[in-house]
């Protein structure tokens, strides 16, 4: 924010501030710099893993759209219209992967403790029984990254007592392992 000059319009002194695209005329009796503040939205990340009630072994399909309508859902069931309206600025299922069954979910700081308390309590998505465990609440999204990296990390050795073969190790990391290209980048 930079003053780009003023102009006077009827004995009045207007004074021009120019933000990136925007232009604000204040009147000189008007400024001061206690009322120009620059404010941050603080958003949280939540990672979360959701593990199917039925112990069968068809496959669950992890989309994006479902966790985010089974929350929205569950918020607005629990909180009503204020807790459906105060976490809709800001929320968004932002990853999901289907193997491991984790997900990741942005909303705004403050309104996160409507989703902190829903979230536990879904018991429905896509149609299927699920229980939906909160694994990791942080402040960035590469922060959520990292703690999806090394605990899928910590799955993966588990995992590879029960394995015999190379080939089924391999088969194993790879769909454990696997990130998106967004998640790809904030990792480098």
């Amino acid at each position: 924010m930079r003053s780009v000059g003023y102009f006077e319009n009827l004995r009045d002194l207007f004074i021009v501030f120019r933000f990136d695209k925007y232009e604000v005329y204040c009147h000189y009796k008007l400024l001061k710099l206690s009322n120009l503040k620059m404010v941050r939205y603080k958003n949280r990340y939540i990672t979360i893993q959701v593990s199917t009630r039925d112990k069968s072994d068809k496959a669950f399909n992890l989309k994006t759209t479902a966790l985010h309508d089974a929350i929205k859902k569950k918020v607005k069931e629990m909180y009503g219209d204020y807790g459906e309206a105060a976490s809709q600025a800001g929320f968004s299922a932002k990853y999901c992967n289907s193997y491991t069954k984790i997900g990741l979910i942005k909303i705004r700081h403050g309104p996160h403790m409507f989703l902190l308390n829903a979230i536990p309590k879904i018991n429905d998505l896509g149609g299927k029984l699920v229980t939906v465990k909160i694994l990791y609440v942080g402040a960035t999204m590469k922060h959520c990254f990292l703690f999806i990296r090394k605990y899928q990390r910590n799955k993966l050795e588990l995992m590879w007592k029960e394995l015999k073969s190379e080939k089924e190790k391999k088969d194993c990391e790879q769909k454990l392992m696997t990130m998106s290209p967004a998640m790809k980048e904030l990792m480098n």
